[in-house]
């Protein structure tokens, strides 16, 4: 059976189904239909003012790499100028054939490349080396966690020394779904609260960040690439079995084999989530040893004699047997 005509140009053959919505399209005008979305994602959220200098965090994989070049493309249109950021953690087998890929790609694109290294940074220090650190200490899988930490301060340093204003990453959307899946399940409720949103705007002085492919889902990231033609790394790095995230990877993929819109829901979970503000510490009755002072302003719990009653407002008292319940109601645990 032919392939049918592109549903928008109408001439070329289509070459694939968008996953997200179906449409039959040629690859010109699905990659002309991903840039105009990266375009309205970034004008929408108001993410890179004209006259930004945009550090783009530079990995050599296939997300930073269709990042680069989207923003490339888009660079006149939003008035902003890219200057490459590569993060060197010191992985042996890996991170050289990585940067050899971003090296390449910054003499093609004419753009200039800055690369920092953990070992510089942070005193010697290099992933292989805090790998060997934690090896038998029973904390060997959370090189990712420390990976993490210390690559986000690297990009911070390299932005700044090339003077850069903003600082993009290459997040999709299944990364984002995996990340609000982790937290989930490790019940990190400070990670949910801020997890929402396009990025952050740089609170204690770092540099705003943002993620302009976080509506895009992985699958069309690695066909906007294959359509490009776009040389990038496709290695997993060497600790990454041992992180957590590959569950939550899996988790994933089983979701979204049963809604395919999963990805995206998490995703936009995240950014309606609410969380009820934190309640400040409450102290324990001298007299009953039960949490005392639910919420200031708020009646609190006294118990006599086995029978539970409400106290007033102030300091705690002690237990009044002879005082007759009350008629207002018990509050809410």
């Amino acid at each position: 059976m032919p392939a049918p005509q592109c549903a928008s140009c109408h001439t070329a053959r289509a070459a694939l189904r968008r996953p997200r919505s179906g449409q039959a399209l040629c690859g010109a005008c699905f990659c002309a239909a991903f840039e105009a979305e990266v375009l309205h994602t970034v004008l929408a959220g108001r993410l890179l003012p004209p006259g930004a200098v945009v550090a783009v965090g530079a990995s050599g994989g296939k997300d930073s790499t269709v990042l680069a070049h989207v923003l490339r493309e888009l660079a006149p249109r939003l008035g902003i100028s890219l200057h490459l950021v590569a993060v060197d953690e010191g992985i042996g087998g890996y991170r050289d054939a990585a940067l050899a890929a971003v090296r390449r790609q910054a003499a093609r694109w004419d753009l200039p490349l800055t690369v920092v290294a953990y070992a510089d940074l942070f005193g010697g220090w290099t992933m292989d080396a805090v790998a060997r650190s934690t090896a038998g200490s029973g904390r060997s899988r959370a090189c990712c966690t420390f990976c993490g930490v210390l690559r986000r301060r690297a990009l911070e340093e390299g932005a700044r020394l090339v003077g850069a204003t903003h600082v993009v990453t290459g997040h999709n959307a299944d990364d984002m779904a995996e990340t609000v899946l982790m937290n989930f399940l490790r019940g990190d409720a400070g990670r949910l609260a801020r997890g929402g949103g396009l990025g952050s705007p740089g609170e204690g002085g770092a540099l705003p960040r943002c993620r302009p492919l976080q509506l895009a889902s992985q699958k069309e990231v690695v066909l906007y690439a294959h359509f490009r033609r776009l040389d990038y790394f496709s290695e997993e790095c060497v600790y990454a079995p041992e992180a957590f995230r590959g569950h939550a990877r899996d988790l994933l993929k089983m979701l979204e084999a049963a809604r395919p819109s999963a990805v995206l829901d998490l995703v936009h979970s995240a950014e309606r989530l609410a969380l009820a503000p934190r309640r400040p510490a409450r102290a324990l009755c001298q007299a009953c040893a039960l949490l005392d002072g639910l919420n200031r302003g708020r009646p609190r719990l006294a118990i006599g004699k086995g029978r539970r009653g409400l106290d007033e407002e102030g300091p705690p008292r002690e237990p009044q047997p002879s005082r007759p319940p009350t008629s207002e109601p018990v509050p809410d645990f």
